[in-house]
């Protein structure tokens, strides 16, 4: 069996389409095609069922899936198996955006510099998601908002910071219940991990808002603030002053209403030694 003809039928099932595994390999959708004709004869099932331009795994290919997971993933790690340190193989992180934009690029550079054979795939999403794809070891670790319930026994997590709630403006005010009482409210969608936290402060004092919006995007928030649509509550996450320079900031100095951001990880993971390097990074500057 190639594994590289493994490779594209794992992705097939995870784009849930042959011209999508094709673009993410840079092959034609005929090559993925053959790939799995091959794989179907090799193994004498049918393993896709296609159906328009989608492309689903039949009862066959889910009983098969976990072992063939296991493959390709003992494969990946070969070259770290050839490595006395541990330190040469592939990291899966899942990230939210807003660590994206503000603490994780200078520890990127630096665990480059000290890990070079360390390679990482970066998988941005929302916290909700990232938590699922952990859980079902889509990725090797988690970057997002600390879950409101207790952890699967499968993970465990480390605090990485705590980021205060905030009001953003693009003028000043007296007070926090006199801008949210008087300017369209732009809220952070209140079924988002960190969104809980800016309802309940809203709850908590009483306040009603005139609602112009509600969206799971922090930077965009911020930058309907600044092109003067409303204000609205938010945690102050590092490279919030990038975008939000020009506006005013009051924060909310109570540590109920901080965003916790956390790792989160398997209790039991094949790649401890990549994982303790990126840790390293993590808390390194």
């Amino acid at each position: 069996m190639d594994i590289r003809f493994l490779h594209s039928l794992l992705i097939v099932i995870d784009t849930g389409s042959i011209a999508a595994a094709a673009r993410a390999q840079h092959l034609t959708a005929a090559a993925v095609s053959q790939r799995i004709k091959a794989l179907e004869h090799s193994l004498n099932c049918q393993l896709l069922c296609r159906s328009g331009h989608s492309a689903k795994p039949t009862e066959d290919c889910l009983k098969l899936l976990p072992r063939l997971q296991r493959i390709a993933d003992e494969v990946a790690q070969l070259p770290a198996d050839l490595d006395n340190s541990g330190l040469t193989g592939e990291l899966k992180v899942g990230v939210i955006s807003t660590v994206l934009s503000g603490f994780l690029p200078k520890r990127l550079q630096w665990l480059a510099a000290q890990f070079p054979t360390l390679s990482l795939q970066i998988i941005p999403g929302a916290s909700s998601h990232l938590y699922q794809q952990l859980l079902e070891r889509k990725i090797d670790l988690a970057i997002l908002v600390q879950p409101p319930f207790p952890l699967a026994k499968s993970l465990q997590q480390q605090l990485l910071c705590s980021e205060p709630l905030s009001l953003i403006s693009a003028k000043a005010y007296s007070n926090i219940a006199q801008a949210i009482s008087s300017q369209p409210f732009i809220q952070y969608e209140r079924t988002a991990w960190g969104g809980t936290i800016a309802q309940q402060y809203l709850t908590d004092r009483q306040l009603n808002v005139s609602k112009l919006c509600e969206i799971d995007a922090l930077e965009s928030i911020v930058l309907m603030v600044k092109n003067g649509l409303g204000v609205s509550l938010v945690p102050q996450w590092q490279g919030i002053s990038d975008l939000a320079e020009d506006l005013h900031v009051q924060l909310i100095d109570n540590a109920k209403y901080q965003r916790k951001i956390c790792i989160l990880t398997q209790q039991a993971s094949a790649k401890e030694q990549l994982m303790a390097a990126f840790m390293q990074a993590m808390h390194e500057l």
